[in-house]
């Protein structure tokens, strides 16, 4: 593997576009009219060593990414030139303004301008597959690995200090519910992208304390420029977001962190890299050799001793351009929580990549699928296209390639962190709630507010 020449790396950030001020970084820098998205052209690298019958079929993909910490095993496989160590000598990383744009790019695939795939939050890869948040247009995906676990968390504006708005919010539920009386407008509350993980984590936050996120607040999809103004002004109350976020919003007094997701489900499922469907079956020795550049990644973000060089590099103008400084401590598992919480210093709490406390986090297990479309049964989401657990599971089954994954880590030899099943058993939350993904309907009737 080639060692990360700094000196190259700016000569080639001051020759892009130049980026957005930090408060556009959570959605990318606005794109050219004309492109898909402010993209990152393939460096020529040499290819390793690779045996004939491992040669990808293409050197050549174009991922799309948006630039928080969940990316960064995309940016790094491109930097320290694992993709191009397994022959993926031209994969190109493409900046997206937003997730909609990702979405609206995927569809229409990288030889109309778009993309091939990328980061995901999830299930958006199911209901790209479905047609479901695509007008109908079904765009077969599937979803190769898991990029990051944790990196997120709730932040509230400050306004609500000292009112108990913390992990457990169920002595503050009345405050909430009640805020429309004192202040003329409901509690309101933002995520990035509706129906998908940033949704789902606030959304689990309220209800575990007794507030409905349908009917006790206004929870609305709004850009995090937007959503932090709003923070600052008083207009916004509460926003699920991820790294870089949280250590500028406490530092800048923008408002505190209630809570990690890290706290609300320790080790959960994130974003995810998904493809295509039609570019897998294409190539579907280019497809493991990517798996492969993804997979070293990930082992190389979670040594510690990396992780100053990690936040150098995403840091960087041509990926999040922002000031290292405010990546150092997320990378470090150190997140100053505000509002009188102790500090958080645990690397384990942090993002993390390739394994966990519990397991392999790149491993695409299909119980955490069934997760995020059982949540999204919960909220009455997709009633028409996700009716019931059979259709929840036919989806999976179609869009989870967890065989791929399985293929491309045992040819690169990582099998000792291969899991052993396709599920990772019971998931417990933090108000003791649990999902068994052998019987997720009893997960559905042991939650009070939902909308089945």
């Amino acid at each position: 593997m080639r060692s990360f020449n700094r000196r190259k790396f700016l000569l080639t950030s001051a020759a892009s576009a130049t980026g957005a001020l930090f408060l556009k970084g959570c959605t990318g820098n606005p794109p050219d009219p004309n492109a898909a998205g402010t993209g990152t052209s393939p460096s020529p690298q040499a290819a390793g060593d690779i045996s004939p019958e491992m040669m990808p079929e293409t050197p050549n993909i174009k991922l799309g990414y948006i630039p928080i910490v969940e990316s960064a095993p995309l940016i790094i496989a491109q930097e320290k030139g694992f993709f191009a160590k397994y022959g993926m000598t031209g994969v190109e990383v493409s900046k997206q303004a937003n997730w909609a744009s990702a979405r609206d790019n995927v569809t229409i695939g990288s030889q109309g301008g778009g993309i091939d795939g990328g980061q995901w939050q999830m299930p958006m890869p199911h209901l790209i597959t479905e047609g479901i948040i695509t007008n109908g247009n079904k765009v077969p995906m599937y979803v190769l690995a898991q990029l990051i676990t944790q990196g997120n968390g709730i932040a509230v504006a400050p306004m609500h200090e000292g009112k108990g708005v913390n992990l457990d919010i169920s002595k503050a539920a009345d405050y909430i519910k009640g805020f429309n009386k004192t202040n003329g407008r409901k509690f309101k509350a933002a995520h990035t992208f509706p129906n998908v993980n940033q949704d789902f984590w606030i959304r689990y936050w309220f209800a575990a304390g007794g507030v409905d996120p349908d009917t006790d607040i206004d929870l609305l999809a709004v850009p995090p420029a937007e959503t932090v103004q709003g923070m600052r002004n008083g207009t916004m109350d509460a926003f699920s977001t991820g790294d870089p976020w949280p250590y500028r919003i406490v530092t800048e007094n923008i408002g505190y962190m209630a809570a990690l997701t890290a706290q609300i489900w320790p080790y959960h499922p994130e974003e995810y890299l998904a493809i295509r469907a039609d570019w897998v079956d294409k190539n579907p020795k280019a497809t493991k050799a990517l798996l492969k550049g993804i997979m070293e990644a990930q082992q190389w973000i979670d040594d510690p001793q990396n992780r100053p060089e990690v936040v150098q590099i995403v840091s960087g103008r041509n990926y999040f351009n922002v000031p290292p400084t405010i990546l150092e401590s997320p990378f470090k598992g150190q997140y100053t929580m505000g509002d009188g919480q102790p500090a958080i210093d645990d690397f384990q709490k942090g993002p993390l990549y390739w394994k966990d406390g519990i397991g392999n986090v790149s491993y695409p297990y299909k119980s955490h699928d069934l997760w995020f479309l059982t949540e999204s049964m919960r909220w009455g989401f997709h009633k028409d296209a996700i009716p019931d657990f059979d259709t929840a599971q036919k989806i999976i089954d179609k869009v989870n390639r967890e065989d791929i994954w399985r293929e491309a880590a045992t040819e690169a030899g990582f099998t000792a962190d291969i899991p052993s099943s396709t599920s990772r058993g019971v998931e417990t939350f933090f108000d003791g709630i649990t999902f068994d993904p052998t019987n997720p309907s009893a997960y559905l009737q042991s939650l009070t507010i939902k909308k089945v």
